[in-house]
């Protein structure tokens, strides 16, 4: 992917990077990886970045045979041993600088965040020793807090933020500087340094630390200073104890580039949800790992779950934390229709890992099972009999439909959302890995255990074979709502999901991806997702939306900093952002407080949620909107069966061609009337301008041969209706044209040629209409029922029936014209 900058609009824009196929006009630009570096320092970090351009410089040996116009390339010396040590020697001071600024920045960060837990325990510890208030609002106690020392510690707060997300973009930025080099390296000395190289890496790894113990802590703090001392307070278990809850969830994708940005936007609104305050945050506490069964024989509880069938379920087996806990939660999904009046609704029960494998097998009962906890009383009857009705089922479908465990799924989560309030709930899943739990191939993974016992939270894994393993490239954040009908969500939540931060992807399941990916030969039926597994999710900065530094404009947004491109060839950049110095002395504490307002006021009154570039672009009409975005209806498509008659020398092979070539005719035909009728689109704004000619092209993705992909495709009673009604009207015109035929031939005594002829033409109509319809009707109603993404109107059929009952029409006219005498036609005589 290219990062294109148009210098008269200023607007950037990515562009897939296609040899030879790249076309960019005057007035727009490319950097390569060592500009954009450049143009993306942050000042604080400045000399400390590698040394990109001098390291690849030093790259280039002397010249053998300088350059001249006989030969315009020359020839450089060979790379020696010498230069290697040389280069090597480079490159771990590079490493050695990173590193050590990491550090040292990682600790001042940490230093900072434990002074400002000690002001804001004072300020708040001053507020509850707060003497009684007075008629004017304030507290007669002159020790009490001020609005200006939480502004002022709000700032503080919003500083480290700010600090935090500098790190996480200078040591994201570093990394990829590093990759680069080694990887241009290995190209042009044939000298693999790689692999020695990621050992150096690991012994100073500056890229390893991912900030979520100091978000936690960042979290809680600004959650206090935010609240001015009074944080929501409840239950923070609220809402995940329960057995059965209900949510709305919209899932997207996150850039491992913008995961901490990400983290850090939200904890300005939301705090992190802690379960355990008094305890210090350990790796472990945010790990979940799930395990869900299948019939690996037909795969009934897959496709039921990408089909999103009426009733369909998944069944898994979760657990929080590393895997010597002792309690696991027995979960069980169930899809519901929105027609249908319900929810869709996840129920789960508890039980102690040493019972589950005699649960599983049926040899414990759920009424033994539940016996101590009708015994102690903690829950409600109600609530046990539920439970207990709930792991009678699972352990008969269990049982009864030979189900297996098939794929785990794991990830960190770093969870947002106040304390027993659930309306909003945002989470973030990080490190998303799925893993083969079954014994297909005859490797004994799982065994007679329910789940395999050789990994744990050991991300990321590396002691498992590339064919049991699946790293997710992204993060997956989640966005759960719980509000009153006709209410909006919050507008940062709607800036956030509208913003280049985050990719929306409907719908999508870790059980079903990792399914899909991990047996690939089982597997024929692909979610409609996984065709965006090659396309770069980034997208250029289209709204300054981000973390901003006190102080500063809402011009100046710290996310403008590197969005650097991914590895390629050609290694070619664009400059991303002017912004990019946010690291600026702070003026006086008064100034600051009138700007910090004055940045408060302008987000109170922030615009409303415009749509991104993408949004824009999906918005516009396509160049052909009858060819669909995913060919993969049928599982031997045109071009393997032309292929594969010309192979076998099958007679077959000259018909298909010719169809084949009709059919393309016909398309060309088609999109050039449509040409010269539709009028060309106007953009919406100058961001879509910007992007070249105005022109969008719509990518056409191909599944794999033998296999297709499922698209997501509404079906509701009223569908059923629909087709039915178009089928009814269309029989009621067939039916009033035929009735024209019938009253031109018993008009007169003695039919003549003339109302012979209109009536047969007006009968023939009405027989072509009802074949038409029925034909059109049964298509449709079997598509329907198979959920087919295919184009449910026609353009063609219609405009032929219409045209033979226009024909029928004027012939009509004519014969009726010769027998009044007004025109003479001898062969109507």
């Amino acid at each position: 992917m290219l990062i294109v900058q148009d210098l008269r609009t200023k607007q950037r824009y990515w562009k897939t990077s296609e040899p030879g196929k790249n076309d960019f006009g005057p007035g727009q630009i490319i950097m390569k990886f060592g500009e954009q570096l450049r143009t993306s320092v942050i000042k604080e970090y400045q000399w400390y970045y590698i040394a990109y351009d001098e390291l690849k410089q030093q790259l280039k040996t002397d010249w053998a045979t300088p350059p001249s116009k006989s030969n315009p390339k020359g020839k450089r010396k060979e790379w020696t041993e010498d230069d290697e040590s040389k280069f090597i020697g480079r490159l771990e001071q590079e490493l050695d600088k990173v590193h050590t600024k990491q550090k040292v920045k990682a600790i001042e960060i940490s230093r900072r965040i434990a002074a400002s837990e000690k002001e804001v325990g004072d300020v708040v510890a001053r507020l509850d020793n707060r003497g009684p208030v007075g008629r004017d609002g304030n507290a007669q106690n002159d020790d009490a807090p001020t609005e200006e020392e939480f502004m002022m510690l709000e700032e503080d707060l919003s500083d480290i933020i700010a600090d935090v997300h500098d790190l996480a973009k200078f040591v994201s930025l570093n990394y990829t500087g590093f990759q680069k080099i080694i990887k241009k390296h290995d190209k042009q000395t044939k000298w693999m340094l790689k692999p020695v190289f990621a050992t150096r890496l690991k012994a100073k790894p500056f890229f390893k630390d991912n900030y979520d113990a100091d978000i936690v802590k960042l979290s809680k703090l600004y959650d206090i200073v935010r609240t001015r001392g009074n944080p929501v307070k409840g239950d923070s278990a609220a809402g995940g104890s329960q057995g059965n809850f209900i949510r709305n969830t919209t899932k997207y994708w996150v850039h491992p580039d913008n995961i901490t940005e990400v983290k850090l936007i939200i904890l300005k609104h939301l705090p992190v949800l802690v379960f355990n305050a008094n305890k210090e945050f350990e790796p472990k506490d945010s790990a979940i790992t799930s395990i869900y069964y299948d019939n690996p024989e037909t795969w009934d509880l897959y496709e039921g779950r990408l089909k999103k069938s009426e009733g369909a379920e998944a069944i898994r087996m979760r657990w929080y934390g590393d895997v010597d806990t002792e309690t696991i939660f027995v979960e069980r999904k169930t899809h519901r229709e929105d027609w249908t009046g319900e929810k869709s609704v996840k129920a789960r029960f508890n039980i102690k890992e040493k019972n589950m494998n005699a649960y599983l097998k049926g040899d414990l009962l759920p009424e033994a099972l539940f016996e101590k906890a009708r015994k102690d009383g903690k829950k409600s009857a109600k609530q046990i009999d539920e439970d207990e009705r709930l792991a009678k089922e699972i352990q008969y479908s269990v049982i009864q439909k030979g189900y297996k465990p098939v794929c785990r799924s794991f990830y960190n989560r770093t969870a947002f959302q106040l304390p027993a309030d659930a309306r909003v709930r945002i989470s973030l899943d990080t490190e998303l890995t799925m893993v083969r739990e079954d014994n297909l191939d005859g490797r004994q993974r799982s065994g007679d255990n329910w789940r395999r016992m050789d990994i744990g939270i050991d991300y990321p894994f590396s002691q498992l074979p590339a064919e049991d393993i699946e790293r997710f490239p992204y993060a997956v954040l989640e966005v759960k709502l719980q509000t009153q009908a006709g209410q909006e969500p919050p507008e940062w939540v709607r800036e956030l999901i509208a913003s280049h931060l985050v990719e929306a992807v409907p719908k999508f399941s870790k059980f079903i991806h990792g399914t899909a990916t991990l047996f690939p030969t089982r597997i024929n039926l692909l979610p409609f997702w996984m065709p965006q597994m090659d396309v770069d999710i980034r997208k250029p900065v289209t709204q300054h939306f981000g973390i901003r530094r006190p102080g500063h404009s809402a011009q100046s947004s710290t996310s403008d900093d590197d969005e650097d491109d991914e590895d390629s060839d050609d290694e070619q950049y664009v400059e991303e952002g002017e912004g990019s110095q946010s690291s600026t002395a702070l003026g006086s504490s008064d100034e600051n407080l009138n700007r910090l307002r004055e940045a408060r006021e302008i987000e109170n009154r922030a615009p409303g949620n415009e749509l991104d570039i993408e949004e824009q672009m999906a918005a516009q009409p396509l160049d052909d909107e009858d060819e669909p975005l995913y060919d993969s209806d049928d599982e031997d498509n045109e071009s393997d069966k032309i292929a594969e008659a010309r192979h076998s020398g099958s007679w077959m092979y000259y018909p298909l061609l010719m169809k084949k070539h009709a059919r393309m005719a016909g398309q060309h035909i088609i999109r050039t009337v449509d040409s010269m009728r539709k009028p060309n689109p106007v953009p919406r704004n100058g961001m879509i301008s910007a992007l070249g000619n105005g022109k969008i092209t719509s990518k056409k993705f191909k599944a794999p041969k033998g296999k297709k992909i499922h698209v997501p495709v509404r079906v509701e009673p009223k569908v059923y209706f629909a087709a039915e009604r178009t089928y009814l009207s269309w029989i009621e015109i067939s039916v009033f044209i035929a009735s024209a035929a019938t009253l031109l031939l018993n008009f007169d005594h003695q039919p003549t040629v003339g109302a012979l002829i209109g009536s047969g033409m007006f009968t023939l109509s009405a027989i072509a209409s009802l074949i038409y319809c029925m034909a059109i009707y049964v298509i449709r109603s079997r598509a329907i029922r198979s959920r087919k993404a295919i184009k449910y109107h026609d353009s063609v059929g219609p405009s032929v029936i219409a045209f033979l009952f226009l024909a029928a029409f004027v012939i009509n006219v004519i014969v009726q014209a010769h027998a009044r005498g007004y025109i003479q036609m001898s062969w109507l005589d």
